[in-house]
């Protein structure tokens, strides 16, 4: 058989490819992680008490503006690393920007405050739950977020582990939000930023070996 007639049986029956197949199928992944994520939330540790009181709930705004803003743009770039060569057109410059912003915000609201309020500020009174029930609430919306990733074709196996992550993390925290009662800033940039960024590393060291094709 000539090359020309392999190829032209072989392009015969040819369908379009879904260029949306994989935005749809993390955004699906999404949606069950963040659902998921609550429902852990809610069986094992519940609602904080006082959230329909005004001052609770601008609060929860702003804790949650972070990790919203990190799952925002850091689905933007999973879907195109769970492309083949995706990496390639991905710059991670932008995932740090929410970082920036809420120390930014932590070192605001240390400056304004007395310094004998500080050791309050950062560490609350709920630093060792927080640092505990991020990570493991992310080991269910992760999972689901690599299941995701495994239908596409990702190449840098590393990086989308750790965009993963990134994610799983930030859906966590968004889940941990509405039980947590530590309302400062420099609170969320310590505990819920260290967590979220450990779930990331940690996304990273797992990503080739669950990702591997």
């Amino acid at each position: 058989m000539k090359t020309d007639d392999l190829v032209a049986i072989l392009s015969a029956n040819a369908e379009p490819v879904d260029r949306r197949l994989v935005v749809r199928t993390v955004c699906i992944a999404l949606a069950a992680g963040t659902v998921a994520a609550l429902g852990i939330m809610l069986v094992g540790l519940g609602v904080r008490t006082d959230l329909m009181t005004a001052r609770a709930l601008i609060f929860l705004l702003l804790k949650l503006a972070f990790p919203v803003g990190i799952v925002g743009v850091a689905s933007i770039y999973l879907t195109r690393l769970a492309r083949p060569g995706g990496e390639r057109r991905t710059s991670s410059i932008l995932v740090a920007m929410p970082f920036l912003a809420i120390v930014l915000l932590a070192a605001i609201s240390l400056a304004f405050a007395p310094s004998s309020y500080w050791d309050k500020m950062i560490i609350g009174d709920q630093w060792l739950e927080c640092l505990l029930s991020i990570p493991i609430i992310a080991i269910v919306p992760f999972a689901i977020t690599i299941w995701a990733v495994r239908r596409a074709a990702p190449t840098d196996l590393a990086r989308t582990g750790a965009f993963a992550g990134l994610i799983a993390g930030g859906v966590s925290a968004m889940a941990y939000a509405l039980h947590c009662m530590d309302d400062s800033l420099p609170f969320v940039a310590v505990w819920y930023g260290g967590t979220i960024a450990l779930c990331t590393f940690a996304g990273a060291i797992l990503g080739p070996r669950l990702l591997r094709w």
